[in-house]
């Protein structure tokens, strides 16, 4: 896999979509790192007190997508976000609908139905919009991923190793396979994450596999390389970064605690190839992915957020997907959704972030 360092075609749309403004209802809270944003107790709040960490802040939040519907379908269940071509955003729901998204105040456009090719319903999880529109979206059922007309129809399916099928096809654990899709700079190489180990490899180290896109515009299979996730903690999403580095995020669960969400930087240029490696278990000769914590983002500031259920900070929910929206100088804007599995004690929460790479 070549990781290019140019911006070139996977970016050429950031720069155009705007992150997300306070639409909709009171719980709808828009906060810039400029401002100086009062709250309900008057006082003013610092640009600094929207700090994660050294390298993330958090500019605002947004709940005013939660627990309503367009079209007759509901909206939520959100799984990824991904950046139109003319600025505004797709979203795919795990249960089975595409959606796109006005790129200021993230209504609604159009929502379309997504199904398998014996019309079945879809556990779709990652989103790319390719280089021609067509939209890029995996499925953790079997695992799959597809290529979509605009309008929902399939125009391609793209091989998957047998090894990371759910078992008994394959090694794989059910609800654990292809959870985040990213586009390398360069437009030439796709990348899915696993959420899960494999059967037969160490607890916590993910396999992320690469397609190559050829010459006829389909992809073939690529590299494999491996990634430690934290402890009891698995890949949600992931997105490349302009210089070939990837945002991966790390997500779990705890009853009665809460989410745990974190967001690293990775590097995957100098890992081994694991395609042929059938079982990881810490082999010295294999060099997995390197990464480094970005932020923890139960340290960002509430901002005044609600939970519906116990959370380390009542900002945290089920963040599942992310887009990154724009780029400057070292600088990214990102999106993040939380899945709210239609729940009524969890939140369809949209998060507006800085983060310095």
């Amino acid at each position: 896999m070549r990781l290019r360092t140019v911006l070139a075609t996977a970016t050429a749309g950031l720069a155009a979509a705007t992150c997300l403004t306070a639409a909709g209802p009171a719980n709808a809270h828009a906060r810039t790192q400029s401002e100086h944003a009062i709250p309900q107790g008057g006082h003013a709040v610092s640009a600094d007190s929207h700090a994660c960490s050294p390298a993330v802040s958090i500019a605002r939040f947004s709940d005013a997508l939660d627990k309503t519907t367009y079209d007759g379908t509901f909206v939520g269940n959100f799984s990824a976000l991904a950046v139109d071509r003319d600025g505004s955003l797709a979203a795919v729901s795990d249960r089975s609908s595409l959606f796109g998204l006005d790129g200021k105040t993230l209504a609604p456009r159009s929502v379309v139905p997504l199904a398998d090719e014996n019309g079945a319903a879809l556990d779709s999880e990652g989103l790319v919009v390719d280089r021609d529109g067509t939209r890029l979206i995996s499925s953790e059922t079997e695992p799959s991923v597809r290529r979509y007309s605009r309008d929902g129809k399939i125009l391609d399916r793209l091989p998957v190793p047998d090894a990371l099928r759910v078992a008994p096809a394959g090694r794989a654990v059910s609800n654990g396979t292809f959870e985040g899709l990213t586009m390398l700079p360069g437009g030439r190489t796709l990348l899915a994450s696993m959420e899960y180990a494999l059967s037969g490899d160490s607890s916590g180290i993910v396999r992320f596999q690469t397609w190559n896109r050829t010459k006829t515009n389909h992809f073939e299979l690529g590299r494999q390389y491996a990634y430690r996730a934290d402890t009891g903690l698995g890949v949600p999403e992931v997105q490349a970064t302009p210089d070939g580095r990837l945002l991966v995020l790390e997500r779990g669960f705890t009853s009665g605690v809460g989410n745990t969400v974190r967001l690293y930087l990775a590097d995957p240029r100098r890992a081994t190839d694991t395609s042929g490696v059938e079982n990881l278990t810490g082999q010295d000769d294999v060099r997995l992915i390197r990464k480094t914590l970005l932020a923890d983002i139960a340290a960002c500031p509430s901002l005044g957020a609600t939970a519906k259920q116990p959370q380390p900070n009542p900002l945290l929910d089920n963040i599942e997907g992310m887009a990154v929206t724009g780029y400057s100088k070292g600088r990214l804007k990102v999106l993040l959704v939380s899945d709210d599995n239609q729940n009524a004690v969890q939140t369809t929460r949209f998060y507006d972030l800085r983060v310095r790479i």
